[in-house]
């Protein structure tokens, strides 16, 4: 099966309907009841993955690549997403109890506790959904389509990793408003926008992501911060 050549011959769809399927796919995963959302977890990270694959071959940004300052960014967005909790808790401001499209905290272990295999099966789905799957889409999309997009419509004629104040703190606003943990993801969304501007290609946003997701889901299952998920 492919992407329909409408789509992969467009250079917006090709990154814009890959990333709304996947977050149509989210919206729709908790309809089916609790314990189906794992499983409908499991098949979007499927339908994500097979996205990608039929992604790379049309949109060349998407390539990762391995920096240390790719590692220290997404380093420095997961301290930031788990520390900022308790100092707005501290003043007050608290996130809403869960994201959009979700109707609890994520726990395999307690949905599954009669079956722990099954659970740490989750688990590892999840962590890989959110750490592999989940960066390509969302930085070709907010990095690579929208920061262009907003500075003129004609993207491609915007070089990748110019700097512009006006889609920097847009996209990055956007960014952060899909998640629940709103403020830091619109200063993640800052950090991974600003490895773009400074190394001028998007396979750097896209490591950088996917090691904030892979230590967030360790923190998550470890420290027991299911809220995150």
């Amino acid at each position: 099966m492919l992407i329909p050549l409408a789509i992969r011959n467009s250079p917006s769809l090709i990154r814009v309907v890959p990333f709304a399927l996947f977050v149509v796919l989210t919206f729709c995963q908790d309809l089916f009841g609790e314990a189906a959302r794992y499983w409908f977890y499991l098949g979007k990270t499927v339908v994500g993955a097979w996205l990608i694959w039929e992604m790379r071959r049309h949109v060349s940004e998407m390539r990762s690549v391995f920096s240390w300052e790719a590692v220290v960014a997404g380093i420095v967005v997961f301290v930031l997403w788990v520390g900022i909790d308790p100092l707005l808790q501290r003043l007050g401001i608290r996130y809403p109890k869960i994201a959009i499209g979700q109707s609890g905290p994520w726990n395999p272990l307690v949905r599954f506790a009669d079956n722990v295999a099954l659970a740490w099966f989750f688990i590892v789905v999840r962590i890989v959904g959110s750490a592999v799957v989940v960066p390509p889409l969302e930085e070709v999309f907010f990095r690579s389509w929208l920061y262009r997009y907003i500075a003129r419509p004609d993207f491609q004629s915007v070089p990748l990793g110019r700097f512009l104040i006006l889609p920097f703190a847009v996209s990055s606003v956007v960014f952060g408003l899909e998640h629940r943990e709103w403020l830091a993801g619109i200063l993640a969304g800052m950090i991974y926008a600003g490895l773009v501007c400074w190394k001028k290609r998007l396979g750097d946003a896209i490591v950088a992501h996917g090691v904030t997701n892979f230590f967030l889901g360790l923190w998550v299952v470890f420290k027991e911060q299911w809220q995150y998920w």
